[in-house]
């Protein structure tokens, strides 16, 4: 019996929405809710009342608890019971709008979800190392070069007949390898057919990956092959040379800059560059901030937009170690052979590929960093001891 009067309330309900429906194309369509609408909505909500108070007797008399009343929380209940429905009903409104519970659960597997368009990208910090290295194309898998190894300066004036002074002047070759800089993933081959835009993203993060790699490299790179031989590695650039003790007590960080700055412009080398770690160059600036409003004047931003310190532009790079800073004609320093761009390929050859219905994608960058002129850069401790 009470599976027949909840079928009953159940068909009750379904003709309470489609009614509830009907009343909304009446109101848009003439304004006003037909009498034959509301005859019927009052009608089957005195159905379902009745309905509602006979499945609650049948409940009381199965669990012998007679003196209890369930209350009706049914969608259909929920409506008849509601303030504004009794409104609509009485006529004196045209339309509702009830919000009630959803009291169902679980999850309706013929439901599509609301899939957003794109990918949702992971980190990927900024690359700003090569904006101010110098580059060029070479067609070799080495760099060659002639490099002053020592100059001494023996000039001096000299009397009439007089023997005149001999300077000396020595030179190194270097042989830079070009380097490869490579990583490789494997996707379903499925993947990269039928959906276009996921396996541009993986190509697009493939060519970041290597080129957030050059970054590290051209920076601290080794030298031992295969590793690029980057601008601090040792023989590259010359230490600043300065202690702790040398540079006051207020903005250390700023005066250590300044000197580096100073000793470079009286080597005869026009500075054209200040790289830093990004959490470095935040700190310089909160300090600059602290210190108070005048000293915001020492920096700026450059026509490219990069912010200035001193007049040079500062390259927060993530390649740089935290807590070093490098300051240098770069220009005239260093220069970027590229053998290759990022080439980023694919094939099902490799391994089972061709079995598993996989596809290899594979990213790879070939160039060497060539730093001709070591005193041209001045680099160490951004904290020294």
């Amino acid at each position: 019996m009470t599976d027949i009067v909840i079928k009953s309330l159940e068909t009750i309900e379904r003709n309470l929405a489609a009614f509830a429906e009907k009343a909304d194309r009446e109101v848009k369509e003439a304004g006003r809710v037909s009498t034959e609408t509301k005859t019927a909505i009052d009608a089957l909500g005195v159905q379902q009342r009745e309905m509602a108070d006979r499945l609650v007797v049948l409940e009381q008399k199965g669990s012998g608890r007679g003196e209890t009343t369930a209350p009706d929380n049914t969608w259909g209940g929920q409506l008849v019971k509601s303030d504004k429905y009794q409104s609509f009903a009485s006529g004196q409104t045209g339309k509702a709008r009830i919000e009630v519970k959803n009291t169902l659960t679980g999850a309706d597997a013929n439901v599509a979800p609301d899939r957003k368009p794109g990918i949702v990208p992971g980190a990927a910090p900024v690359l700003t190392l090569e904006s101010l290295l110098p580059s060029t194309a070479t067609s070799s898998n080495a760099i060659e070069f002639t490099k002053e190894a020592s100059f001494t300066n023996s000039a001096a004036e000299a009397a009439e007949g007089a023997a005149k002074a001999e300077s000396a002047l020595t030179w190194s070759l270097v042989n830079m390898p070009v380097s490869t800089v490579a990583h490789w993933i494997k996707i379903s081959r499925q993947l990269a057919m039928d959906n276009v835009a996921l396996a541009a993203y993986v190509n697009a993060r493939m060519t970041y990956g290597v080129n957030r790699r050059v970054e590290t490299q051209l920076v601290s790179g080794n030298g031992t092959a295969p590793n690029i031989s980057g601008f601090l590695n040792t023989g590259n650039f010359t230490a600043h040379g300065y202690a702790n003790a040398v540079l006051g007590t207020v903005l250390k960080k700023l005066v250590l800059i300044r000197r580096i700055i100073g000793d470079l412009q009286n080597a005869g080398y026009a500075p054209d560059g200040i790289v830093l770690n990004p959490v470095d160059w935040a700190i310089i600036e909160t300090d600059l901030m602290t210190e108070g409003s005048g000293n915001t004047a020492r920096v700026s931003v450059d026509a490219v937009g990069r912010p200035t310190l001193f007049g040079l532009p500062v390259v927060a790079s993530v390649g740089m170690t935290a807590d070093n800073v490098a300051v240098g004609a770069f220009a005239q320093a260093s220069m970027i052979y590229n053998r290759e761009g990022v080439i980023v390929e694919l094939s099902d050859s490799d391994s089972d590929n061709f079995t598993k219905n996989l596809v290899t994608v594979r990213a790879e960058r070939r160039l060497a960093l060539a730093t001709e002129i070591p005193a041209a850069i001045r680099a160490g401790d951004l904290t020294p001891a």
